[in-house]
């Protein structure tokens, strides 16, 4: 877990990184800053109030060291409905930001940082995209300037008194050739930037755009040019001691007459989700961009970011969230603590009162030409394919909300994306509350409906659809051990299909896993296990195709499901095995497991290097004879110990005892020397180093031993001629599991061994 305060590294060691970062970020937010208040129908002032006061405050109350506050492009299609909503009173709507910051820090104080945890990603991200939507229609008019609203004083209101499309359709009309110049200008200096290695360079790219729409207006007002760009199509900061601007004109206060307004208290509501929602997903955002992976407290988070929204209610500036773009900026800057971001706050408000005639000098296009680049990374067409790659269930709620919210409001298109999300995760529930798993076991097949953890009156209807598909003679086993909780409703429905349905129909039913408190029980009624009946239904050919499709199912990860306690109980009476197997005594070589049977379905002969002896004859014709196995598998493996020794006693010509002091191993040597004698493809590296040549003597020796089984068991050879049983060899893969069985099962010649 991370912890959420590290050791501190000594304010010498980071007061160089973090002025210089806090530099940085203040270059990116004088233009957004401006931008965004434009952007919001709010005068430029208050998003600078805003920065200042995300800056300083919050950078001093936040648990993060990494993210910066200030005012957020996420938030001007809200500001922009909640100020249409209150009249364009800028007054009232600072007392909804001020009660907004109130009901943060009640959010923070109750511990509602797992908020955003709640929204559905795919609406979060529709709600963004539909905010740069938002942006680049509300912004289009302006890169031509037509800022008709624009009354260069405190009383700026971006109301369009009709709607966003019949303004751009309007636009036309109302054009100025100098501000359509800048606008262009700076979004192809912007586009071109991102393409460039500027792109990683400290300096900001809005502030080059900026300076480059500055410098095309003054060249134009300096040339006299007819296209010059009035002062009314300018950013209009108070300078102090002009035209009777003074502290009152800066920092405007809310009109606590509008207390008792509820449309005040509805706007208050709204800033305060969308604010908190847009903090705590960029402050786990900003988290991952911090090289030492800091904790931020989440509901710490939202107190901070609380009281800055309170604080910049009562002086005259915008709401404001933790912002990822100034957050990235600080992190790539190299910012170690908050002291980046406080002194970013510091610089903006030696900014706003030292260099005012500066910053009024800014054409309202080139704010524009930021915002509308701003909202194309929002609803960029790298999001939608994203989405679309997701999947329906994801890309449907994203495309539905962004056209809800640019058709309607914000909270409603946020409720028919929730509406529709949820749609989806029900439909997904639905299908979810089961899984049908068609095992095909020695008995027949199982159909297997293997409930979900969690079982609700939802999936009553799939449920009900499924069970209504089997038919007579069916074996239906409805397993319960993976699942927490079964609706009332799922209940009745299966004791109905054991007790009535399933019976009447002639379909066998068992239940198996159920909890004692849903009073259901188990009852097993399908087999399991090799049953005499079960055994004298198979030929060698099936029992062959069984052991195949279990290794095919063990390789895949995919085996069966099986009551081992009630298949030991099961066997207790009796065994009856499909066959016996061969095998090497290599612990890498499981039988059951490599070819998923059950307790009692085989019988193992492990002896090593899988070689014939007189126990392994009389225990095979008992399995066969007596037991009633229908197959006899000789199973070899690759990378065989006992194989490779063969090898190496071969090439060294070694009397294998007294090489090893072992008096009992060269009867499995010797057999095993005789294969690597017949591998003649070989010439050179006949040894336990070649491991190709190895595991071809591994094949020719299976190939011996069923020989050595036909000549050494009159019993055995009569039973396969006459066809009661079969025979066949194997190569199992010690890397994959895999199973290879030989194409040919033919004796090998005599005159060969």
């Amino acid at each position: 877990m991370q912890s959420p305060s590290p050791n501190p590294m000594p304010l010498s060691r980071t007061i160089g990184r973090d002025l210089l970062a806090g530099l940085v970020v203040f270059l990116v937010a004088v233009p957004l800053c401006l931008g965004i208040a434009f952007g919001s129908g709010v005068p430029p002032i208050a998003g600078i109030i805003a920065g200042i006061v995300g800056g300083i405050l919050v950078g001093i109350a936040s648990g993060s060291h990494i993210s910066v506050s200030g005012p957020a492009a996420g938030l001007t299609a809200i500001v922009l409905a909640q100020m249409a909503a209150l009249g364009n009173s800028f007054e009232a709507f600072l007392l909804a930001t001020a009660i907004s910051g109130i009901l943060q820090i009640g959010l923070g104080m109750l511990r509602a940082g797992v908020l955003a945890n709640y929204f559905p990603t795919n609406v979060i991200k529709g709600l963004l995209a539909a905010i740069g939507v938002i942006l680049i229609l509300k912004q289009v008019p302006h890169l031509v300037g037509h800022d008709r609203d624009y009354e260069g004083d405190m009383s700026f209101a971006q109301s369009d008194g009709e709607n966003t499309f019949s303004e751009i359709a309007k636009m036309l009309q109302a054009f100025l050739p100098g501000a359509t110049i800048v606008g262009l200008a700076c979004i192809t200096m912007l586009i071109a930037w991102d393409r460039s290695p500027l792109k990683k360079s400290l300096f900001p790219a809005p502030l080059a755009a900026v300076l480059l729409g500055v410098a095309i207006s003054e060249t134009l007002r300096a040339s006299g040019s007819a296209w010059a760009i009035e002062t009314s199509h300018l950013v209009a900061v108070p300078v102090l001691g002009t035209d009777g601007v003074g502290w009152d004109t800066i920092f405007r206060t809310p009109d606590f007459s509008q207390l008792g307004n509820p449309k005040v208290y509805m706007a208050a509501v709204t800033l305060a989700i969308v604010a908190s929602l847009e903090t705590l997903l960029n402050l786990e955002a900003t988290d991952k961009l911090d090289p030492q992976r800091r904790y931020s407290p989440p509901n710490r988070e939202l107190v901070a970011q609380g009281i800055g929204n309170l604080t910049a209610g009562l002086v005259g500036g915008m709401p404001m969230t933790s912002v990822i773009i100034r957050s990235s900026v600080n992190a790539n800057a190299g910012a170690r603590t908050r002291f980046a971001a406080i002194f970013h706050g510091v610089l903006l408000a030696l900014c706003v009162f030292a260099l005012p005639t500066l910053l009024n000098r800014i054409p309202l296009a080139a704010l524009a030409a930021i915002l509308v680049m701003t909202g194309f990374k929002l609803a960029s067409p790298v999001v939608f394919r994203s989405m679309w790659r997701e999947g329906v269930g994801q890309f449907v709620p994203f495309v539905v909300t962004l056209v809800a919210i640019v058709l309607t409001d914000l909270l409603l298109g946020v409720a028919i994306g929730m509406a529709v999300s949820v749609l989806f995760l029900l439909n997904g529930s639905l299908r979810r509350g089961m899984t049908i798993v068609r095992e095909e076991h020695a008995s027949g097949i199982v159909n297997r409906v293997q409930l979900a953890d969690q079982v609700s009156f939802l999936n009553r209807a799939a449920l009900q659809e499924t069970l209504a598909r089997f038919r007579r003679g069916d074996q239906v086993v409805i397993d319960a051990r993976s699942t927490d909780y079964i609706d009332t409703d799922i209940l009745g429905l299966i004791r109905a299909f054991r007790d009535e349905t399933g019976p009447a129909q002639g379909i066998s039913v068992s239940l198996v896993g159920f909890q004692n408190r849903y009073a259901l029980g188990d009852r097993v009624q399908y087999i399991d296990v090799s049953t005499r009946d079960v055994q004298a239904s198979l030929t060698p050919i099936r029992v062959l195709q069984l052991l195949r499709e279990g290794n095919e199912r063990f390789v895949s990860g995919r085996r069966l499901q099986r009551d081992l306690v009630r298949q030991v109980d099961a066997t207790s009476a009796g065994q009856h095995p499909m066959a016996v197997v061969l095998s090497c005594i290599d612990s890498r070589a499981p039988v059951e497991l490599v070819f998923d049977v059950g307790i009692g379905d085989l019988f193992v002969c492990r002896l090593a290097g899988n070689v014939v002896s007189p126990m392994a004859l009389g225990s095979m014709e008992f399995a066969c004879k007596v037991a009633g196995a229908k197959m006899i598998l000789v199973l070899g493996h690759t990378r065989s110990g006992a194989v490779k020794a063969a090898c190496d006693f071969a090439h060294n010509g070694l009397d294998v005892e007294q090489a090893t002091g072992l008096t009992n191993l060269p009867s499995v040597i010797k057999p095993l020397m005789d294969a690597v004698r017949l591998e003649t493809e070989t010439r050179e590296n006949r040894t336990a180093s070649n491991e190709a040549f190895v595991d071809r003597v591994a094949a020719i020796n299976v190939r011996n031993m069923i020989q050595a089984l036909r000549e050494g068991s009159p019993t055995l050879r009569t039973m396969i001629d006459e066809g009661q049983i079969g025979i066949a060899g194997a190569m199992y893969d010690v890397k994959t599991g895999h199973v290879s069985f030989l194409t040919s099962t033919e004796p090998v010649p005599a005159a060969a061994v």
